[in-house]
C-alpha cells in the first residue's frame, strides 16, 4: 500500500494504537506517538494530532485525556466503550456459560479483549472455577439462538432434528432423524439452558425445546402460526409450570424453615415473597408452586428441618413420594 493511501487511514490508526496501547496507568507522548504512525508509513504533526484526537472524542466517543508529568505531556485513552471491570465480569458470565461450548468461549473471549488495551488484556488472563462445569457439547447452539431470533422476527417457521442423549454420549436424533416443524414465539433461560417456546400446529398447543438439543435448524418460508396462544401469553407462568423443579399442578404451599435458610427461599422465589414468624427462629412462607417429583426432592435436600406444611394433600402426597424413595433401598 502506498504512503498517499496510508495516510487517509491515519485516524483510524490513531484510534487503534491509542485503544491499543493506552489505558489509565500508561500514556504515550505525542512524539511516541507519531513515531508509532510512522511504522504504518503515516506522517504526523503534533497540532494535527490535537485535532485528531477532539475528532476521536466527537464522533467517535474515544475519550483522549491529557496528563502533565514533570516537563513531559502524556496522553492516553479514557472512557471506553467497556470498563475494564465490565469485560472481566462479561468474559467471567462466559466462562461460566454452561450452553457456550469451549472452543466459542475462547473465541468470544478473545474478541472481548478488544475492547481493552493491551496491558489490560494481560489480566484477562485468569479462569473462572466452577465446580463440575458442565460446557454445552453443541456447537451449533450458539448458532441455532440467533436464528431463532431472526426467525420470530421475521414471523417464519423453523424445522430441526430434536435429540436425546445416548449412553455413549452422542446426540441420537429422536422420531429416526424426522424434521420437527413449529413456529417460534419466545426464547426463555432457565436453569442454565436456552428453551425455544413454541407451537406446534399438528399437536395444536404450545411446546418447549431445549435449543443444545436441536441440530439442523432452519428457518423455512412458511408464516408462523398460533398467534392466538401467544397473545396473552405469560412466561412467567409457563415458565413456573414447565422448568426446573416445576412440572405439575400449580399449588400454594406452605413452608417453614429455620432462619438461617431464609436465603434460599429468597434465592429461589425472590424478594417479594412474604415471610412471616414461626416462632423459635423459624419462618414460613406461601408460595405457588407446580406439585412434582423435582419439587419434593428439592425440599427433602435442603434438610429435615425444612418442612412443607400444607396443604394437607400435598403433604400426604410427600409422605408417599418418601416412602417410595425409601423403598429403593
Amino acid at each position: 500500500m502506498s504512503k498517499g493511501l496510508n495516510q487517509k487511514l491515519k485516524l483510524s490508526m490513531l484510534c487503534k494504537i491509542m485503544q491499543e496501547e493506552t489505558d489509565d496507568e500508561h500514556s504515550l507522548t505525542l512524539q511516541q506517538i507519531i513515531k508509532k504512525l510512522e511504522a504504518y508509513d503515516i506522517t504526523a504533526e503534533r497540532k494535527s494530532l490535537y485535532d485528531d484526537f477532539k475528532c476521536m472524542d466527537e464522533n467517535l466517543d474515544v475519550e483522549v485525556i491529557k496528563e502533565q508529568i514533570g516537563r513531559e505531556t502524556f496522553y492516553h485513552v479514557g472512557s471506553r466503550q467497556f470498563q475494564l471491570a465490565e469485560v472481566k465480569l462479561l468474559i467471567d458470565a462466559i466462562q461460566s456459560s454452561k450452553f457456550i461450548s469451549q472452543n466459542k468461549s475462547k473465541e468470544l473471549i478473545k474478541k472481548m479483549k478488544g475492547f481493552v488495551s493491551k496491558y489490560q488484556a494481560d489480566k484477562l488472563q485468569r479462569q473462572v472455577y466452577v465446580n463440575d462445569r458442565i460446557k454445552s457439547m453443541n456447537e451449533s447452539t450458539y448458532y441455532a439462538v440467533d436464528d431463532i431470533h431472526t426467525a420470530i422476527a421475521e414471523n417464519k417457521k423453523v424445522t430441526f432434528q430434536y435429540c436425546s442423549w445416548t449412553v455413549e454420549k452422542n446426540l441420537e436424533p429422536r422420531k429416526n432423524g424426522e424434521l420437527y416443524k413449529v413456529s417460534p414465539w419466545a426464547l426463555t433461560w432457565a436453569d442454565e439452558n436456552y428453551y425455544l417456546v413454541a407451537y406446534d400446529s399438528e399437536a395444536g398447543k404450545v411446546k418447549h425445546y431445549r435449543v443444545d438439543k436441536m441440530l439442523h435448524l432452519n428457518k423455512i418460508d412458511e408464516l408462523r402460526e398460533g398467534k392466538e396462544f401467544f397473545n396473552n401469553f405469560d412466561m412467567g407462568t409457563y415458565a413456573l409450570e414447565n422448568f426446573s423443579m416445576f412440572g405439575g399442578e400449580i399449588k400454594r404451599v406452605h413452608i417453614e424453615f429455620p432462619n438461617d435458610k431464609v436465603g434460599i427461599f429468597i434465592d429461589r422465589f425472590g424478594k417479594d415473597i412474604a415471610i412471616r414468624e414461626a416462632g423459635q427462629d423459624r419462618s414460613m412462607i406461601a408460595v405457588d408452586v407446580a406439585i412434582s417429583s423435582q419439587f419434593f426432592g428439592w425440599i427433602f435436600g435442603l434438610g429435615s428441618d425444612v418442612k412443607v406444611t400444607g396443604p394437607e394433600a400435598v403433604v400426604e402426597k410427600m409422605h408417599a413420594e418418601a416412602e417410595a424413595f425409601l423403598s429403593n433401598y
